[in-house]
């Protein structure tokens, strides 16, 4: 093993991720839209490149580690609600109005369970770690 730890890879290389559970799930997500695609992209390239301790902490930050909400699992909650407001989707404008009337609610409790605090949590922590 190399390193000082014995846990880094040869080389100091970047492992790829497509045997693993976040390649998996990348894979999986696959061919549904051309926005959902951006997105897989976008997560790929931030599991291979390479981050310095600051970008490391800005990134965990603007992913998930916001404690007002504003990184993109708030932005995914925020979208989640617009998709299912027939307010904002003309799409489910075509459904009864109780049926949109659940959707749209559905999609508020998502936001809401997105923008939770506690799930931001231990991503803040992991950023207050990094402070050096």
């Amino acid at each position: 093993m190399t390193g000082p730890h014995h846990v880094h890879t040869e080389c100091n290389a970047i492992p790829n991720v497509d045997d693993t559970d976040l390649g998996d799930t990348l894979a999986d997500l696959g061919d549904v839209h051309a926005g959902i695609d951006l997105n897989r992209d976008g997560i790929r390239l931030l599991a291979h490149d390479r981050h310095n301790l600051t970008t490391t902490q800005v990134l965990l930050a603007t992913l998930a580690g916001s404690p007002d909400g504003t990184d993109v699992l708030g932005a995914i909650g925020q979208l989640v609600e617009r998709l299912t407001n027939p307010d904002t989707n003309p799409a489910l404008r075509t459904l009864p109005l109780d049926q949109q009337k659940t959707v749209a609610h559905q999609g508020w409790l998502t936001r809401l369970a997105l923008n939770d605090p506690a799930l931001r949590e231990t991503t803040a922590r992991a950023c207050a770690a990094l402070d050096h």
